[in-house]
C-alpha cells in the first residue's frame, strides 16, 4: 500500500496533496489533464510518485487513471497488486480492448498496466494508436498521469513528454547529479515538453519539515512530493 492511503496523516502524504495542488494551479491558460511523470535515471521513485499522485487526486473526487508506459521496465502492477496479463502493449496490437483492460483499483481510481513487453516499445509509443488511445482517455477521465521510462536510457520519455499537459521531472537527492537534471531539462525542452515541476524524492527525514513553493525563469512552479525544493 502507497503512503497515501497507509498514512493520510502523515507529512509525506501532506506534501502529494500539496504537490496535487500546485498542479491543479500551475497553469491559468489550460487545465493541466494528462501528465508524464520521468526522470533522469533509473530507480530514482517517479513510479512510486505517479501512484501516490494519482491515489491524491481520486481522494479529491478527482476520476482518474494511472498508465504504465514503462515498457522497459514496468512497475505500476506490482504497486498496486493487479494483473499484469492484460494492458496497454495489448490494446495497441488490437488484441485486448481497452475497456478489457483496463482495472478499476476503487471508483475514483483506475489502472491501465503495462502488459507485455514488447520489443519495439518507442514505436509503439509514438504510433497513431497511442495517439488515438491517449486522447480517448483523456476524454473519459479528469486526470491522466503516465509513468514514463528515465529520459537518460530511452526515447520514449521524450516522446510521451510532448503528449501529455505537463511533465514532471523525478530527481532523488544526494543521488542525481545537477548536470544530469539540465540535460533532462534539455531533452523535454527539445519536444516542447511542458515541464510544470520538479520533484526532489527520498529527502533525509531532517528536511522533510521543510515546504515551501516558488517559481524560477528556467522552470516555473517547481515543486517536490517530499517537500524541498532546489533551483536548476
Amino acid at each position: 500500500m502507497l503512503i497515501v492511503e497507509a498514512k493520510p496523516n502523515s507529512i509525506e502524504a501532506e506534501a502529494y496533496r500539496t504537490l496535487r495542488t500546485n498542479i491543479q494551479y500551475s497553469s491559468i491558460d489550460k487545465e493541466i489533464k494528462s501528465i508524464v511523470v520521468t526522470s533522469v535515471n533509473p530507480n530514482e521513485g517517479k513510479s512510486t510518485i505517479v501512484g501516490n499522485l494519482g491515489l491524491s487526486f481520486s481522494q479529491n473526487e478527482k476520476k482518474v487513471i494511472v498508465i504504465d508506459c514503462d515498457l522497459k521496465k514496468p512497475s505500476m502492477h506490482t504497486k498496486f497488486g493487479v494483473s499484469n496479463l492484460i494492458g496497454l502493449s495489448d490494446v495497441l496490437i488490437g488484441n485486448k480492448t481497452l475497456e478489457n483492460a483496463i482495472q478499476k483499483y476503487n471508483s475514483n481510481f483506475h489502472i491501465l498496466t503495462s502488459g507485455k513487453i514488447p520489443p519495439n516499445s518507442a514505436e509503439m509509443i509514438n504510433s497513431v494508436a497511442m495517439n488515438n488511445l491517449l486522447e480517448g482517455i483523456k476524454m473519459k477521465y479528469d486526470v491522466m498521469i503516465i509513468d514514463s521510462p528515465p529520459l537518460g536510457a530511452f526515447t520514449d520519455g521524450q516522446i510521451l513528454a510532448a503528449k501529455a499537459d505537463g511533465v514532471i521531472l523525478v530527481v532523488e537527492e544526494g543521488k542525481t547529479k545537477i548536470e544530469a537534471v539540465k540535460e533532462g531539462k534539455n531533452l523535454l525542452d527539445k519536444v516542447g515538453a511542458s515541464i510544470i515541476g520538479i520533484v526532489i524524492n527520498k529527502m533525509s527525514s531532517d528536511k522533510k519539515k521543510d515546504y515551501y513553493y516558488y517559481e524560477t525563469n528556467e522552470t516555473k512552479n517547481i515543486t517536490k512530493s517530499e517537500t524541498w525544493q532546489k533551483k536548476i
